[in-house]
């Protein structure tokens, strides 16, 4: 097994017993895991991140239409496919790692329809690890009654299609 493979299988496990699951009693019942898509190594990409000298103050929608404040902390651009594409970067202000989410082409066919999220870590030349095969979706994805999740803001929309990482739920 891959070092992914062995995290997938362990978050399966913690979606299936753990009382931190945000699945709900019954759906942990039926549970038969959590649906990815193939590992993709063409979709861990090494960006430089680009940080703003002053990170503005944003605030983001959530599912529940409640609001969520972080700093636009700065931005990643790369290519797919031979595009360039470009991704803000956000940062808590409560948290150490960098918060991206996300929507792509995938977004309400393959993947949840309210995007999905990566977490980041700067390294210290600089650079982030965009690894989409990590990309997962947020809580609110399971049980929408009792999560609220921040919405990508539209800045955060991919025009290409993301085939990595978690695909859509459904008990």
């Amino acid at each position: 097994m891959s070092k992914l493979s062995d995290f997938r299988a362990m978050k399966d496990k913690m979606f299936r017993a753990s009382s931190q699951s945000p699945l709900t009693l019954s759906q942990r019942k039926t549970f038969a895991g959590l649906k990815y898509f193939d590992e993709n190594p063409a979709l861990r990409i090494q960006a430089r991140l680009i940080k703003y000298p002053n990170p503005a103050r944003i605030t983001m929608a959530t599912s529940t239409g409640l609001t969520a404040d972080y700093l636009r902390y700065g931005y990643a651009q790369f290519s797919i496919g031979g595009t360039t594409q470009t991704l803000q970067i956000y940062k808590s202000p409560d948290h150490e790692e960098l918060f991206l989410p996300f929507m792509d082409e995938t977004t309400g066919q393959d993947t949840y329809g309210s995007g999905r999220y990566l977490d980041l870590y700067e390294y210290a030349d600089g650079t982030i690890l965009l690894d989409f095969n990590q990309a997962y979706n947020p809580y609110c994805a399971y049980d929408a009654e009792r999560w609220s999740c921040p919405l990508p803001p539209r800045e955060n929309r991919l025009t290409a299609r993301i085939e990595a990482g978690e695909k859509t739920y459904h008990d």
